[in-house]
Formats: C-alpha cells, sequence, structure tokens
C-alpha cells in the first residue's frame, strides 16, 4: 500500500508530469494533505465529478474551480459511526436535511439507528434521500429494540419460538435491504429484557450476510451486571454471532467504575489477539447524555412502558422500594448536582436546583419531574484519565452519539482535535485524522471512502489548524464549530470559504449482503 502510494505520488510530481494535462472540476492545491495512509505531504487533490482523480505534490491538471489550501490540513471527509440525527436526515425542512452541525466540522458521512433504535425497514430509511436530498452521506443499522418491541412488545419476557421466528426475519430482511448491521441498546427497557442467548441468535443472522454488531452495551457502570461483564457479553456475542463487534461510546460511567478503563481495554485486546474483530467509538467529553427515566429509574420499574411506570409512582406499596432505587443510581451517577436538564420546563438546571426551586428532595424531584415527562439529561460522570487511556487505543475512532440538548452534536470532532490533540497530545494530528475517517471506513466496508486516492469518491475537509475548534458548551449546545474552510461531498462543494452552500450532495450508503444469503 505504502509503496503504490510513493509511486503514485512520484507519477504526479512536477518532474515526471510528461502526460498532458486533464482536465478537473475542482483543485484543492497546496494544502497539507493527509491521505489516510502514509504520511502527509504538501500538496493537491484534483476532483473531476464525484471522485478523487489525483493525489500528489503537483497535480498535473487544468481545474475549472481552485481552492487555495496553503497552511490549511486536507483530509478525508470524517465518518461519525454513532448518532442520532434520522430525524434531521428525514426532516421535511431541506435546510435541516444539510446537516450543518455535521458539515461545519468536516462529517461527510454519519450512521444511525444505533442503541437498538433503528427501523428494520431499511428500504424505507435509504430509499428516502432519493426524494428528500440530504447534506451527507449516510448508513443504517436494524435495531434490536424496534425489532423487540414490534414483535415481543415492552414486557419483560424471552419471545415465543414463533416470535424468535419472526424477529430472525425482520433482521435478515433489513440487511438484505442494506443495513449495516444489527444494533442493540441493552441498557435501555425494553431491550435490557432481552437474555444473551437472544441477541446471539439475531446476530447470526447479521454475521452470515457480512454485517457488524453495534451495541450500547448493557451496562457501563454498575447498574446491573456491571461494566465488565457487560463488556465481555458485546465480546460474546461478536465471536459466537461470527461478526464484528463494536462498542459503542466507550467509557467507565459513574463513580464505581471510573478507573477501570486499563481493564477494559485488556480485555478488547485479549480478544483481538485471539483473532476476534472488536472496536470501539468515543466521544470526546465527560459528560454523557440520556434520559432522566434511564438514568435513575430501575429496570424492574421500567417493565411495561412508561403506562405502567406512571402507575408503580402512584402504588404506595413500591414507594420506598423505588425511591431506594433512584437514590442509588442517582449515586452511581455523582449526585442530583451532575444531572443536567436540557430540555423542557426545567430547561439547564440541575437536578439538584430544581429541587431546591422546588422545596423538595432530589428523588422526589426526580420523581416529579418524570411526571411531566421524561427530559433528557446531561450526565458529568466521567473521568479524564479514562477518557484518555480509551482514545489512544489504535482500535477506538471517533464518534459522536450526536443527540439533543448535548454539546456532542455541534462539537465532537472540533473538540477532540483542539483539545486531545493540540492542547493535551493524547494523539498526533495524522492519529486523530486516520480514526475520524480510514479506521471507521475499513471497519465498516465503506468501500471509495475515507481516504485521499485516485478513484476514491471526493469526500474532503479542509480545515485551519490554527482554528478548528468546538464552540459549543453544555449550556448553549448548539454553537457550529470553527475552522473549517472547504468540506466536498462526492464531489461537491458543501461548504466554501467557511460558510455552508445549500447543496444536498449526500448518498444513502448501502451495506452488500454477502454474495448467496439473500433472495
Amino acid at each position: 500500500m505504502k509503496v503504490a502510494l510513493l509511486l503514485g505520488t512520484l507519477a504526479l510530481s512536477l518532474g515526471a508530469a510528461t502526460a498532458p494535462p486533464q482536465k478537473v472540476d475542482l483543485l484543492i492545491r497546496g494544502g497539507t494533505v493527509y491521505t489516510g495512509n502514509g504520511a502527509p505531504f504538501v500538496g493537491d487533490v484534483a476532483i473531476r465529478g464525484d471522485r478523487i482523480v489525483a493525489v500528489g505534490r503537483h497535480a498535473n491538471v487544468i481545474p475549472a474551480r481552485t481552492i487555495e489550501a496553503k497552511g490549511m490540513i486536507v483530509a478525508p471527509g470524517f465518518i461519525d459511526p454513532h448518532t442520532h440525527m434520522e430525524g434531521d436526515l428525514a426532516s421535511k425542512d431541506p435546510a435541516q436535511r444539510l446537516v450543518p452541525a455535521f458539515l461545519m466540522q468536516g462529517v461527510t458521512t454519519a450512521f444511525f439507528g444505533n442503541d437498538g433504535g433503528g427501523d428494520p425497514d431499511i428500504a424505507k430509511v435509504l430509499g428516502r434521500a432519493k426524494d428528500h436530498p440530504v447534506g451527507i452521506n449516510y448508513a443504517a443499522y436494524a435495531g434490536f429494540g424496534a425489532i423487540r418491541a414490534k414483535v415481543v412488545g415492552a414486557d419483560n419476557r424471552a419471545p415465543t419460538p414463533a416470535e424468535m421466528a419472526q424477529m430472525k426475519r425482520l433482521v435478515s430482511d433489513a440487511m438484505c435491504q442494506g443495513a449495516l448491521g444489527l444494533s442493540t441498546g441493552l441498557f435501555y427497557a425494553p431491550q435490557s429484557f432481552a437474555k444473551t442467548e437472544e441477541v446471539i441468535e439475531l446476530a447470526r443472522e447479521v454475521g452470515k450476510r457480512g454485517g457488524s454488531y453495534d451495541s450500547h452495551i448493557r451496562d457501563e457502570s454498575s447498574y446491573t451486571v456491571g461494566l465488565a461483564a457487560a463488556i465481555d457479553e458485546a465480546i460474546r456475542i461478536g465471536r459466537e454471532g461470527r461478526l464484528p463487534a463494536h462498542i459503542s461510546h466507550i467509557k467507565a460511567l459513574g463513580v464505581d467504575v471510573q478507573g477501570q478503563a486499563g481493564a477494559i481495554i485488556a480485555k478488547v485486546e485479549a480478544a483481538r489477539r485471539a483473532g476476534q474483530m472488536v472496536t470501539a467509538d468515543q466521544y470526546p467529553w465527560s459528560a454523557s447524555g440520556t434520559s432522566l427515566v434511564a438514568s435513575l429509574v430501575p429496570l424492574w420499574a421500567q417493565d411495561g412502558g412508561r403506562p405502567a411506570l406512571l402507575k408503580r409512582f402512584a402504588d404506595p406499596a413500591l414507594t420506598t422500594k423505588l425511591r431506594e432505587g433512584i437514590a442509588e443510581n442517582m449515586r452511581k451517577r455523582g449526585g442530583a448536582e451532575k444531572l443536567l436538564i436540557v430540555e423542557g420546563r426545567y430547561l439547564n438546571k440541575t437536578l439538584a436546583a430544581v429541587a431546591k426551586e422546588r422545596g423538595e428532595d432530589a428523588v422526589t424531584a426526580a420523581i416529579e419531574t418524570i411526571r411531566i415527562g421524561d427530559p433528557g439529561v446531561v450526565s458529568f460522570n466521567q473521568s479524564e484519565a479514562d477518557i484518555k487511556a480509551f482514545m489512544a487505543r489504535p482500535w477506538v475512532m471517533t464518534g459522536s452519539d450526536a443527540s439533543g440538548g448535548h454539546p456532542r452534536i455541534y462539537g465532537s470532532f472540533a473538540r477532540k482535535y483542539a483539545y486531545y490533540v493540540k492542547d493535551q497530545r493524547v494523539l498526533t494530528l495524522g492519529q486523530f485524522i486516520y480514526r475520524s475517517s480510514t479506521l471507521t471506513a475499513d471497519t465498516f466496508g465503506l468501500a471509495g471512502r475515507g481516504r485521499l486516492t485516485a478513484g476514491a469518491f471526493a469526500d474532503v475537509v479542509v480545515f485551519d489548524p490554527k482554528t478548528y475548534a468546538a464552540q459549543a458548551t453544555y449550556e448553549s449546545p448548539k454553537l457550529l464549530a470553527t475552522g473549517v474552510r472547504s468540506v466536498v461531498v462526492n464531489g461537491v462543494l458543501a461548504v466554501d470559504k467557511g460558510k455552508m452552500t445549500g447543496k444536498a450532495a449526500g448518498r444513502a450508503l448501502a451495506h452488500t449482503p454477502t454474495r448467496g444469503t439473500c433472495g
């Protein structure tokens, strides 16, 4: 690969340019180019149509348009493997479908359907882009939660043989329609009611069709089985399902497990040494994002969904058990002051502040808030030492877990560069780019993406290494990142001179199932 890159670069150098120049649509000239494999160099990237046609120190081309990139970084468009942006991409508003929060960070491709929430009608999900143009490329998972809820419902029970057969059909159909694989959110009810063996059966349907298993693991903390056992479960599902296992937003969440990153890393790397493909993504923030119910309410109380939960709130016989469970989960997350409510009546107030305002203890305030609804919360629950330990591993890629009320939608990639590359020096610039593009493309088989090389799709970001940074904060999470000068999506300029062009050039990316497993 390195020899081929060197030969290609030499062939494009000024001294070797003996062929007549070719006409191209766009030339990005004079930037520091990170191709995704090999050392960076100062040179050019030439684009015609939706493809890169030349990459080298001096491209021998005649461009219709030139972008001067001296002093800039030129890299493959970033790929986000874990988002919750399906609502934006399916919006009736064309401007919302452009997803400026991503484009202004250089993200050109995103996955969704994570945490078990993906619509199993993948043909519909992927086909939507044809009539509703989008700003970025996207791929989609079939969600275990959506499938189980459709077949089994919200109750805490095992599926019948007929129900299991129906779920397997839904999974296999989704794979044959182009799903990346199966996603789970085993922390969340009703998915949490499933036994490991149930998930393995469905994972086998994915494995035989060449897909991946992506999991919000059963416990990132000490809620049920514990972090270590949940990692073991994800690895087991991948091994027995015979497919790659990917751990979503890897972390050690809460006071009981902070400091366990080293032990978790050891488990993953032992599996990798044994020949299993195990990877993870991570967002560069110390706070996670979820709902108040998921953060605090014991799983037994969620059996049957929200109507059943509200009935339990009203049952005096359960009051003590409920309050004790909520108090214990609150302790695990560091207390009421560590839970910031990011939507609804108590927007931008901690649970501790809500309790003070209402003149109640924190558990009562939580229950009364949940009676109104289930607001999103930002939960400050991770240590910097653990974040850095996970980030440094070569199998951990950049992700955002983009969801409402958290700055990770607008700033994850930019923050990782500005804080963990420039400031903290956890990664080099080259490592950051590789783990934000090439590693993700290679792990999930996105052919022709994640590299700047002749023949690849023209997904490119040009950013200023001096000013590329997140502006979004926990209090103001919707501020666009700074420093991105140009973004190209499938050969079309989506960001030009630091501003959105309004052009929607994204595509739905269907995974190709293993030959002979469909139809």
